[in-house]
């Protein structure tokens, strides 16, 4: 149950299904306070049904204000999830319920029993509803205005998942093993898969070892990543990327609105835009969107999931005031950005920031250092070696600017021609490709563009002065 509730996602969703479980009891089981089909209530009434009196009601509670108000009471939201499964009338001690989880979710048995002693309740209010509102989707409660919910008649339950359906019933082993060859190269690049494919391998020894299929292979490839984010807030980020994908089903689409929060700018700014694709990018997940950026101009920006702060994100149909007039005659002509023009534009330069101006890159590397961590590497189609004769002629034909140009040239000719060089096309800003360049720093020296350079030149003044360098020459201490 409690692996169909988190959709195949016990591993980063193992408390909010817990939660979900709950309220599925208190909607249906036998001891539930929320059992009238006719009765629609809102979050504010379960709420205080739920809860305790000393429980905080205002909706800005952080979890650990709910720590201090409720510590020592009954309330709920000091329930840890032992004493839930304790209720529910489990054997003690819980070890098979512990081990029954990892095999489903593919965590070690000691990162099972490490949630035993959280308080699956011990969360904002925006957690709660989203929780109603999960089941709401998932068909387990009815939907009445004003965001009330209601429980269904048992004729309307949604079908539980036959043996068929469960977890390392429904894949012959054969499939498995398919399956697996498609997925391991990918769970490099997926923070999620690397859980699934694990499950999966249990899976397989577990025919193995059944006798039914022989001299079935081991795995060689095994995933080592850190989730950047909290459970609550992955939820909060899994929500948002599902509003938006079904806004995506839709026929007609349309536009939405949120409230970003700018960590360049330390500000909050509400955005309506037009979404048009997903990117996943050290190890976030970002929206690629037009529209009024943060700054409240026109054009593209990419947002962090996990930095949009509205609790769920607004859709307006086309026809709201509120979306701007741009967007509406973009429609109006049928030239509505498409997934397409952001790979295209990925594709003229490197960095993520794909709607900002373009420069030329040039960079100097030490011949042995260049040979073991740049050649044969893929950065980007625009990022190539290139001869050292070539270079002035190429600077004179890309860099316009005459003072900018004279400079380039001016280092060039300073430079000894046997090291290693490298060109290609970067985004002036773009804060991935800057980390690259502080990563290959000091083997790199960045000739062009002009800002890049002084930027990396600023960058090492701050790094000497942090060590308590006040100049280029040190000690032999």
């Amino acid at each position: 149950m409690l692996h169909w509730l988190s959709g195949g996602q016990l591993a980063t969703r193992l408390l909010r299904s817990l939660r979900c479980w709950l309220w599925w009891q208190e909607f249906y089981g036998d001891q539930g306070r929320f059992q009238e089909p006719s009765l629609a209530l809102g979050y504010g009434q379960l709420r205080d049904r739920l809860f305790g009196p000393s429980h905080p009601r205002q909706e800005t509670a952080n979890p650990s204000m709910v720590e201090r108000a409720c510590q020592g009471s009954q309330c709920l939201c000091q329930v840890t999830t032992q004493q839930l499964l304790r209720r529910s009338g489990l054997p003690d001690p819980l070890t098979d319920w512990v081990q029954g989880v990892a095999g489903l979710s593919g965590l070690t048995v000691a990162a099972v029993e490490g949630y035993l002693d959280q308080r699956p309740f011990a969360v904002v209010h925006r957690a709660l509803r989203q929780d109603l509102q999960h089941l709401v989707q998932i068909g387990w409660l009815g939907q009445a205005p004003g965001g009330k919910v209601y429980p269904l008649p048992r004729d309307r339950w949604p079908s539980l998942p036959s043996a068929a359906d469960r977890p390392g019933q429904g894949l012959a082993t054969a499939d498995q093993q398919l399956l697996l060859t498609i997925l391991e190269p990918l769970a490099f690049v997926h923070p999620q898969l690397p859980v699934v494919m694990d499950h999966l391998w249990q899976q397989v020894k577990g025919s193995n070892s059944s006798g039914n299929r022989p001299d079935l292979p081991q795995p060689r490839v095994f995933i080592h990543l850190d989730y950047i984010l909290p459970e609550i807030l992955q939820e909060q980020v899994d929500q948002h990327q599902a509003d938006i994908e079904k806004l995506w089903q839709s026929a007609d689409g349309g536009v939405i609105q949120f409230d970003n929060w700018s960590a360049r700018q330390q500000q909050l700014h509400r955005v309506t835009v037009y979404p048009v694709c997903f990117h996943y990018a050290r190890r976030a997940k970002y929206l690629s969107a037009y529209g009024l950026d943060p700054s409240g101009q026109l054009g593209w920006h990419n947002y962090r999931l996990d930095r949009i702060q509205s609790p769920r994100i607004t859709v307006l149909p086309w026809g709201d005031p509120a979306v701007p007039e741009a967007l509406k005659h973009l429609r109006h002509t049928g030239q509505l950005p498409t997934p397409s023009t952001v790979d295209q534009a990925l594709q003229e330069a490197w960095g993520f920031n794909f709607y900002l101006p373009k420069a030329l890159l040039i960079l100097r590397f030490p011949p042995a250092f260049a040979r073991d961590y740049v050649q044969d590497t893929v950065r980007h189609p625009s990022f190539q070696p290139i001869p050292y004769p070539a270079l002035p002629d190429r600077v004179r034909a890309t860099v316009v600017d005459r003072p900018s140009q004279a400079a380039i040239l001016t280092l060039l000719a300073q430079r000894p021609p046997t090291d290693a060089y490298y060109q290609g096309w970067m985004r002036l800003g773009d804060i991935n490709v800057t980390m690259r360049l502080r990563d290959w720093r000091p083997q790199a020296e960045v000739i062009a563009p002009s800002p890049v350079r002084q930027q990396m030149i600023a960058e090492a003044r701050q790094e000497l002065e942090r060590y308590g360098a006040s100049s280029l020459e040190f000690s032999s201490q």
